[in-house]
């Protein structure tokens, strides 16, 4: 599914040139459960940006379901967004006025989906997050952390996307409400979703089958999280 080869990004300013990702290799297949994780200045956000269609490498390629998507323009990269990725951000993004329905119908609204039919995608997709229907009609600003993440994580469902890629989703949670909100991941997953949870806490990371550790720049570590997939497959068989 998701397939980076060689990936360098540099910013130039004036004579500067800064490399912040030093070629980057790896790939994530059709329902894996990853972490991106590194502390502040590593790359990983910047390396979110580029699996995302946020942006594009200075060299390198990113091929998305066969589809080379290194080199596109950005009418291009806004499809790829709307058709495939469904983000998650830490600072939520609601509109604080508008219900909790309204604020997940939007990406239906921009898309030109008729009433009927996105309000029975945005009530879906609230269910799926784990938000009941008492509180659909809630102003956003009118409910906790973790319930404005959830919100966050049904609007990044609506469109149905294949991958869903969360930015540091439970900075601004208590570590209870984090635990509730990485289950709603580990769900989504379970659905055969791609989930990329980008991090710098370990904790987060090992709710992931997989961590990817970055490190000024560079891809320093890959590895399988077995105790994480043991805990699974014996949640499964209980």
């Amino acid at each position: 599914m998701i397939e980076i080869k060689d990936i360098v990004k540099d910013y130039v300013n004036g004579e500067e040139t800064t490399h912040v990702l030093k070629n980057i290799s790896f790939s994530i297949k059709k329902g894996e459960f990853v972490a991106i994780m590194g502390p502040s200045g590593s790359g990983k956000s910047t390396l979110m940006h580029i699996i995302g269609a946020l942006d594009v490498p200075t060299s390198g390629t990113y091929t998305l379901d066969g589809n080379d998507v290194s080199s596109l323009d950005p009418d291009e990269l806004a499809r790829i967004r709307k058709q495939k990725i469904g983000f998650v951000f830490q600072a939520f993004h609601l509109l604080p006025r508008a219900t909790v329905l309204r604020n997940v119908e939007l990406p239906l609204i921009y898309s030109g989906v008729d009433r009927e039919e996105r309000t029975k995608r945005a009530k879906e997709a609230l269910i799926a997050a784990g938000l009941d229907e008492s509180r659909h009609e809630h102003l956003s600003n009118q409910l906790s952390g973790g319930q404005m993440q959830r919100v966050a994580i049904a609007r990044a469902l609506v469109n149905d996307p294949s991958i869903i890629l969360a930015d540091e989703p439970t900075g601004n949670l208590d570590s209870k409400t984090g635990d509730l909100v990485l289950d709603t991941f580990q769900s989504l997953h379970a659905q055969g979703r791609i989930v990329v949870l980008i991090t710098h806490e370990p904790y987060v990371a090992g709710h992931a089958e997989r961590i990817l550790t970055v490190k000024d720049g560079l891809l320093v570590e890959d590895k399988i999280n077995a105790e994480r997939i043991t805990h699974i497959a014996q949640y499964e068989n209980s």
